[in-house]
């Protein structure tokens, strides 16, 4: 198993983990007293559940299992998977902070973290397609 595939998987499963948690909390009844910034994390627990546990599972095994390109480079670029595997977390945990602190004070300027979580998320995404897709296009040619 490629060492990028591991850490995917291994971020899945912290993310799995911290998603439960805030699920778990998000579910108590209203009379416990919670942070009200916990309270306002539903969003940042859909993306700890989709983004950080079945977006770095799905990454991390098309990483690994996907048909080979050649001998020399099976995978593609290297570099582009950690670059595509800094982004997504770097703009998942963005998005986690950034969602509750823009919920508590609408008006203090945290919009934009939010948009930068979704820009580093996308970025994410189109160059691990792009690592990806020749995977599936290009035939094997046993070099």
């Amino acid at each position: 198993m490629p060492r990028l595939t591991r850490w995917y998987i291994r971020s899945a499963f912290v993310y799995l983990a911290a998603a439960l948690l805030l699920a778990a909390a998000l579910a108590l009844p209203n009379d416990v007293n919670l942070p009200y910034f916990l309270r306002t994390m539903t969003p940042a627990y859909f993306h700890l559940f989709l983004v950080g546990w079945v977006t770095q599972m799905i990454f991390g095994v098309i990483y690994w299992m996907f048909p080979i390109i050649s001998r020399s480079r099976p995978r593609g670029n290297v570099r582009l998977g950690w670059i595509s595997y800094g982004l997504l977390n770097g703009g998942l945990l963005l998005r986690v902070v950034g969602e509750p602190l823009h919920s508590v004070k609408p008006d203090g300027g945290f919009g934009w973290l939010l948009a930068a979580a979704a820009l580093l998320q996308w970025l994410a995404a189109v160059i691990f397609v792009t690592l990806s897709w020749p995977r599936i296009k290009e035939k094997y040619r046993g070099e």
